[in-house]
C-alpha cells in the first residue's frame, strides 16, 4: 500500500489533520496509509517503507527542517514540502492531501 508520512514534532494536531486526510483519501476512493512519525524517525521510517512512500510532509512547526530532510528524502526519490500552515491550521484534510498527490504527479 502506497503511504504519506507527515513528519512533525510531537505529533498531537497533526494527527487531527491525518484523520481528515484518511476520510477525504476514502470518499475519494483511493488506498493510501496516511500516518504522522516525529520528524527525528524520518531517516528510519524511509529505510523501512521507503520503496511504498509517495510523499512526505513536514508540519508547519518543522518547516525549518526541510532542508536536512529533502536531502534524505532525494536518496529515496521521494518528494517532501512543508504542509500549508493554513491548510494545517485549520485541519483542511482535502488541501492538505491536495498537496501531498501534486507533489507526486
Amino acid at each position: 500500500m502506497k503511504r504519506i508520512v507527515l513528519a512533525c514534532s510531537a505529533g498531537m494536531s497533526t494527527s487531527l489533520v491525518v484523520t481528515k486526510m484518511e476520510k477525504e483519501a476514502t470518499a475519494r476512493g483511493l488506498e493510501l496509509k496516511i500516518y504522522a512519525i516525529p520528524e527525528q524517525n524520518l531517516r528510519e521510517e524511509l529505510q523501512d517503507y521507503g520503496q511504498d512512500i509517495i510523499a512526505v510532509l513536514l508540519g508547519p512547526q518543522v518547516r525549518f527542517k526541510l532542508a536536512e530532510n529533502q536531502k534524505l528524502t532525494d536518496s529515496y526519490q521521494v518528494p517532501i514540502a512543508v504542509i500549508d500552515p493554513v491548510a494545517y491550521g485549520t485541519l483542511n484534510g482535502a488541501k492538505v492531501l491536495d498537496q501531498a498527490l501534486s507533489l507526486v504527479n
